[in-house]
């Protein structure tokens, strides 16, 4: 009978790529639990969406990416030549180019939202956190030992996408935005406005 557990974690370390076992809360495994984490997190957004939907190939995309990363976290900085998973050159472009094509069709709000709304958006902006939160472990990993700055790079575009694609959401569903305040430059911006001019 095939078992899935091994107990070889049973003392509080785990296996890296390479045969070297760390502990289970060192910072390479917790930057890759963040990961996995937004994994399941982005298999949630999936889950809630038709299958038919524009944006399963979007997500899957970006989980099968995400694996990718995973597997060069887990692999330290002396041996990632001998990763066998190749790293898209496009991991950035291809965020990028995702939000270029939203943005042009959502409004300016000018102001901070609350998180939530629609099931969807909500786990969307889950997700951005999620995200954020795996970019802070990994700036920290990355300062023991670095990372390849395409990685550090995709991380910081997915939470935004994540936001994006949540507003997006919202505005598709006509579900009206939570706002909580304005922006800082905003307000500076009509206060500066609203003032008598006195350059006569």
């Amino acid at each position: 009978m095939r078992r899935i557990y091994t107990r070889t974690g049973d003392k509080g370390t785990t296996g890296i790529h390479g045969g070297e076992r760390v502990a289970k809360d060192d910072i390479r495994i917790e930057a890759n639990g963040c990961m996995d984490e937004l994994n399941a997190v982005i298999g949630i957004v999936r889950s809630l969406l038709p299958q038919e939907h524009e944006w399963q190939s979007l997500l899957f995309t970006i989980q099968k990416n995400l694996m990718v990363v995973m597997s060069h976290v887990a692999t330290p900085s002396a041996i990632r030549s001998q990763n066998p998973n190749v790293l898209p050159e496009d991991l950035s472009s291809f965020c990028e180019e995702a939000m270029d094509k939203l943005m042009v069709q959502i409004e300016d709000n000018g102001y901070f939202i609350l998180p939530g709304g629609t099931p969807v958006a909500a786990q969307l902006q889950f997700a951005r956190t999620v995200a954020r939160r795996a970019e802070r472990r990994l700036w920290t990993l990355h300062k023991q030992d670095a990372l390849p700055e395409i990685i550090l790079q995709f991380i910081n575009r997915l939470s935004d996408l994540f936001f994006v694609m949540a507003r997006y959401e919202m505005q598709q569903q006509n579900w009206t935005e939570e706002k909580w305040q304005s922006f800082a430059y905003k307000r500076k911006s009509a206060i500066s406005s609203s003032q008598p001019r006195t350059d006569k």
